[in-house]
């Protein structure tokens, strides 16, 4: 039983890594047809651009992979972030699930989506504010942002520091 167990988070890793591939891929492909530009150096891709909302860059980095895009999430796997997703939610209720993580079965729009999504401890208080905001107000939603404080907030309720 527990190589079966190995073998499917091995699995769902590689198909994890293969995605994120396909999605950058078409996300540079789509940027170069726009731009008519047919070549882009990493240097270019890694670095935001100075209009790129700092929230953006941030869903690259933590959240693209899994929500798409696009917002539109991955059918059965990974639930989209647009109108009447989570992302209404309460910004305390969204802070505390990016830092606790998430596992199991969930409902979002009625349907049913089971993976993972792991904690994300390491995401600064900013870096939060940023995507939470960003996501609150892209992808079809129109959420009031999210402050750092708020993240410093609920971040030290679920993280109390030892003395």
């Amino acid at each position: 039983m527990k190589n079966s167990k190995k073998i499917f988070i091995v699995t769902f890793l590689i198909f994890l890594i293969i995605l994120n591939g396909i999605v950058l891929s078409q996300n540079i492909s789509s940027e170069n047809t726009k731009s008519g530009t047919s070549k882009k150096t990493n240097n270019q891709l890694s670095s935001p651009s100075t209009t790129e909302q700092p929230g953006k860059a941030v869903y690259k980095k933590y959240c693209m992979t899994c929500h798409q895009s696009n917002g539109t999430g991955v059918p059965g796997m990974f639930p989209p972030i647009g109108p009447g997703s989570w992302a209404g939610k309460s910004p305390d209720d969204l802070i505390a699930l990016i830092l606790k993580g998430l596992n199991g079965e969930i409902d979002v729009n009625g349907e049913r989506y089971k993976s993972t999504m792991p904690p994300q401890l390491t995401i600064s208080d900013k870096e939060l504010a940023d995507v939470l905001s960003y996501v609150r107000s892209n992808f079809g939603n129109n959420f009031k942002p999210v402050t750092i404080d708020m993240v410093k907030k609920v971040r030290a309720t679920l993280l109390p520091v030892s003395k």
